[in-house]
């Protein structure tokens, strides 16, 4: 099976919620999982639930906590960039499945790595290997090599009402 590379951006909520239902379902029919957080380095309730599929779903993640209410530091390019490293060669190694690259459009955004070390991610994967990147902002030249591009958009959300991240909803 040829594997493609999927690309989940937009505003809207429900783009790792997608990726991770992906797993899932990936699991589901045996096939093997590696998941790449980038930018995300604390503990979320998804973590642990995937746990429960250690055996199927590997998640590493790629950053000392969430810096997006603050400037990136030179330890969060470090990280981001270590983990893009590895992220390639289990991309290029082809024993996963399905890659999964949670919010690589932010970090490309910040400069923790740049899209063409991305788009070199892409060009050297193993045929079989699907990949999903996700996050807001996806460059255009992203979405132009993507074969799959869902944009989430944001119609109408309750933070704006003040409702504050809720555990097992939102984290």
């Amino acid at each position: 099976m040829r594997g493609y590379v999927q690309v989940y951006t937009g505003d809207g909520k429900g783009k790792t919620t997608a990726a991770l239902g992906l797993a899932i379902r990936a699991v589901g029919a045996g096939l093997r999982v590696f998941i790449a957080q980038f930018v995300k380095g604390m503990e979320y309730s998804e973590l642990k639930a995937l746990r429960k599929f250690s055996d199927s779903i590997v998640v590493r993640q790629y950053a000392r906590d969430c810096f997006l209410y603050r400037e990136p530091e030179e330890t969060d390019r470090e990280f981001a960039r270590e983990g893009l490293q590895e992220v390639q060669e289990v991309v290029a190694g082809g024993q996963y499945d399905l890659v999964i690259l949670d919010e690589a459009n932010i970090a490309t955004y910040f400069n923790l790595f740049s899209v063409e070390d991305l788009l070199e991610l892409i060009r050297r994967k193993a045929d079989k290997v699907e990949i999903v990147i996700t996050g807001r902002r996806a460059d255009a030249r992203l979405i132009e090599a993507a074969d799959l591009v869902t944009e989430m958009k944001e119609v109408k959300h309750y933070y704006r009402k003040g409702v504050q991240a809720r555990d097992g909803i939102e984290r």
